[in-house]
């Protein structure tokens, strides 16, 4: 098996299965995972009137990431009051995710951690591996995921997706609270 060193050209450190195809207006995944806050956050335990906005990100090394979620972070307020719960995660672990929170100033977002990759695969999210140190001069977990964004009715089924397979590139969240106001206005049914 290589090691991470010998991964700078994104090599796999084993195989992984390709990641599942979800699809709207089916159930998602469970999702139940530990917050940097301290209680477990589960998908559906406590329904939100309409959406639940799951942001799955990179993790504590990724600078897109910080600018990401620092956006999100200050749009918060404009989520909820659309009915909207927000819930971000990653595979980072709690001392990484609890570093994010305070360096990224997250102090409005529930923030999840130890995303296992198998469960990362089941949201259909890609799954890179370590090439060493990033830009923030912060080591890359062994294996991590790349960023996904799933717009969740509060019946548990998928409304919307945007999955990634890097950084960039990623939906803009002004621009789905314009599209939330307009679904809200026009009972406008999930499509694909």
């Amino acid at each position: 098996m290589p090691r991470a060193a010998e991964c700078r050209a994104g090599c796999l450190l084993d195989p992984l299965p390709p990641p599942a195809k979800l699809t709207p207006r089916q159930p998602v995944p469970a999702l139940s995972l530990p917050t940097v806050a301290g209680p477990t956050w589960t998908l559906g335990a406590n329904p939100p009137a309409h959406f639940t906005l799951i942001v799955f990100y990179r993790g504590l090394h990724c600078p897109v990431c910080r600018g990401y979620l620092s956006e999100l972070n200050r749009l918060h307020a404009d989520f909820t009051a659309r009915g909207v719960e927000v819930f971000v995660a990653s595979s980072d672990g709690a001392e990484r995710a609890a570093q994010a929170v305070r360096d990224w100033g997250l102090s409005n977002l529930t923030v999840g951690h130890g995303l296992p990759i198998d469960e990362a695969r089941r949201w259909g999210l890609y799954v890179s591996s370590s090439r060493g140190k990033t830009s923030l001069g912060i080591d890359e977990p062994a294996r991590f995921s790349e960023p996904g964004v799933f717009l969740v009715r509060a019946d548990g089924t998928l409304y919307w997706a945007s999955v990634q397979t890097m950084q960039f590139a990623r939906p803009h969240f002004d621009e789905m609270l314009k599209a939330i106001d307009f679904v809200l206005k026009n009972d406008y049914p999930a499509r694909g």
